[in-house]
């Protein structure tokens, strides 16, 4: 009985140490530090975690079946690589889908709800000037779903969570360095702003802008970074 309880109370503690590193591996992918068509072993990423090989295996099973990479054989896992189209199309579906939620949103939450994503819109300026990138697409993600939640379909906002999922934010680093992340970021407070002051068509049109914003981050610089070493800075801890 006391071996079973025991069991029992690392299986959680087994499933947290894989969510984290499936959620840096995740980022480390979006953000470009984990590079299109490079072959990355579990072994030698589990050696950058610090972690043993196998939540490293069930994580990157995982983003295989989501399409972010791919294994093979006897080697580990090739990160796939997206076409300048795979990037018109995931922007265009999402301005499709956010746009009007958006505006309709402006009109029908209540500031209280508004002002609920306040502390969401301001971790990822935060995050963005403390130039810590994990925190950062956390942060945005978060946002931007619990946004489109107040509308109400569980099922929008679950194509747009795995649209963000196969996006890749290949500039993220350099527009960092570049000290223009901060910018990007300031976009959601500004959005925020413009909601609660009941602006439906100025809201839309911010929007898009930051989309826009977004599709030409996708765009710069790829390849972006060297392999991650140490888990240092792919933030498993």
């Amino acid at each position: 009985m006391a071996d079973h309880k025991h069991r029992a109370a690392l299986v959680p503690v087994q499933e947290r140490l894989r969510d984290q590193v499936i959620h840096a591996l995740r980022a480390a992918l979006i953000s470009g530090e984990l590079r299109p068509g490079v072959i990355y072993s579990a072994p030698a990423l589990a050696a950058d975690f610090e972690v043993s090989a196998t939540p490293v295996r069930e994580a990157m099973l995982d983003l295989a079946r989501e399409g972010l990479v791919e294994p093979v054989r006897n080697k580990g896992f090739r990160v796939t690589e997206l076409t300048e189209r795979d990037l018109d199309e995931y922007t265009e579906i999402r301005a499709l889908i956010e746009v009007p939620i958006v505006g309709r949103t402006t009109l029908t939450a209540t500031p209280a709800q508004l002002e609920g994503l306040r502390p969401l819109a301001d971790a990822i300026v935060v995050a963005a000037r403390r130039h810590d990138l994990s925190g950062y697409l956390e942060a945005d993600r978060r946002f931007h779903l619990d946004l489109l939640a107040l509308a109400g379909n569980a099922r929008l906002v679950e194509q747009v969570g795995e649209l963000r999922k196969r996006s890749r934010l290949y500039g993220l680093n350099g527009l960092d360095r570049a000290g223009r992340l901060v910018e990007s970021a300031e976009e959601h407070p500004q959005l925020l702003d413009l909601m609660l002051s009941g602006d439906s068509a100025g809201a839309q049109e911010h929007m898009a802008r930051h989309l826009g914003h977004v599709r030409s981050l996708w765009a710069v610089g790829r390849p972006v970074a060297a392999a991650p070493t140490a888990g240092t800075r792919l933030g498993v801890s």
